[in-house]
C-alpha cells in the first residue's frame, strides 16, 4: 500500500523514475508502478519539478530525475559511497568466473543494485541492473541479507509484507524459511531461477560496522552453469570477496574516524 504522508509519496515517485529501466516515464506508468492515483502522481511531479528534482520534456511528457538530485548525490557521495571498493571485488568475481557480477545494497525492507559487471560468456542475466530494487528474499541479494537478520527482524518483516502476490507461491513465508535456513548453513544464498526461470543467482553478504547485513556480492546466470560441483566453488568464491570487502570497508571506516 502507498504511504499515506507527502514525503512518503514523493520519495516513492521518485524511486519509481528511478527503477524504470528507460531514462524517462509518463505520468501515467509512474501511477501504474507506484499504485498512486493519476492525479496526485502528476501534482507531486510538478511541485518536484519546481524544486528541480525531476525534468519533463514538453514535447513527449517524459520525467526524468532532475539535477538536483544529482546534486544532492554528490554531497552524500562522500560518506555513503562504498561502491570505491565494491568496483574491485564486483570485476574480480566477474573476471574469474564470466558471469554477471553484482553489488547491492539494502535500503529499509529492499535491496537496491549500485554496480554491474558483465564476464565473458556470452548470455549475459537481465533480472538485475543498475538501480534495480527488490524486496527482501526474493533475488539471491535480498535472500542473503534477509537470512543474516536476527530471528525477531525477520519474523516482524515476514509479518508485514506479502511477496506471494507479485512473485507466486514460492515465496511465501514456508518456502521462504527453509531457503533462509539453507542459507545461513551455507553462508550464502541460492536463487534456483525463481524470478526468471533458468536464471539463477548466489550471493554472500558484506557487513556494516555493527556486524549487520549491509551489502551483498552476487553472481547470475544461466541453470546450466550454476550446477554443482562448480555452485559450490561459486559460492566459496563469494564469501571470500564479501569477507574481503567487509574488512576493506572496516579499515576505511577507522581511518576516516581518526
Amino acid at each position: 500500500m502507498p504511504p499515506d504522508h507527502l514525503i512518503g509519496r514523493a520519495a516513492l515517485v521518485l524511486r519509481a523514475l528511478s527503477t524504470t529501466g528507460e531514462p524517462g516515464a509518463s505520468t501515467s506508468e509512474v501511477a501504474r508502478m507506484t499504485g498512486l492515483a493519476r492525479p496526485t502522481v502528476h501534482r507531486l511531479l510538478a511541485a518536484l519539478a519546481d524544486e528541480g528534482f525531476v525534468d519533463r520534456d514538453q514535447r513527449s511528457g517524459q520525467w526524468y530525475l532532475g539535477p538536483e538530485l544529482y546534486l544532492l548525490g554528490e554531497s552524500a557521495a562522500a560518506r555513503y559511497d562504498v561502491t570505491q571498493h565494491a568496483r574491485a571485488s564486483v570485476h574480480r568475481l566477474a573476471a574469474a568466473t564470466g558471469e554477471s557480477a553484482f553489488f547491492s545494497a539494502r535500503r529499509g525492507d529492499e535491496t537496491v543494485c549500485l554496480l554491474r559487471e558483465d564476464g565473458d560468456f556470452p548470455i549475459r542475466s537481465f533480472v538485475l541492473y543498475e538501480g534495480a530494487r527488490f524486496p527482501l528474499g526474493v533475488v539471491s541479494a535480498g535472500l542473503v541479507v534477509l537470512s543474516l537478520l536476527s530471528d525477531r527482524e525477520i519474523d516482524e518483516y515476514l509479518a508485514r509484507v506479502d511477496l506471494t502476490g507479485r512473485w507466486g507461491a514460492a515465496h511465501a513465508p514456508g518456502p521462504l524459511r527453509e531457503r533462509i535456513a539453507e542459507t545461513r548453513e551455507r553462508g550464502y544464498s541460492v536463487n534456483p531461477g525463481l524470478v526468471v526461470e533458468g536464471s539463477w543467482g548466489m550471493a554472500a553478504a558484506v557487513f556494516g560496522s555493527s556486524g549487520e547485513p549491509a551489502w551483498a556480492l552476487t553472481l547470475t546466470g544461466v541453470e546450466s552453469r550454476f550446477r554443482e560441483p562448480r555452485r559450490a566453488q561459486m559460492g566459496a568464491l563469494l564469501l571470500k570477496e564479501a569477507h574481503a570487502l567487509t574488512t576493506a570497508l572496516r579499515a576505511d571506516r577507522q581511518r576516516t574516524a581518526i
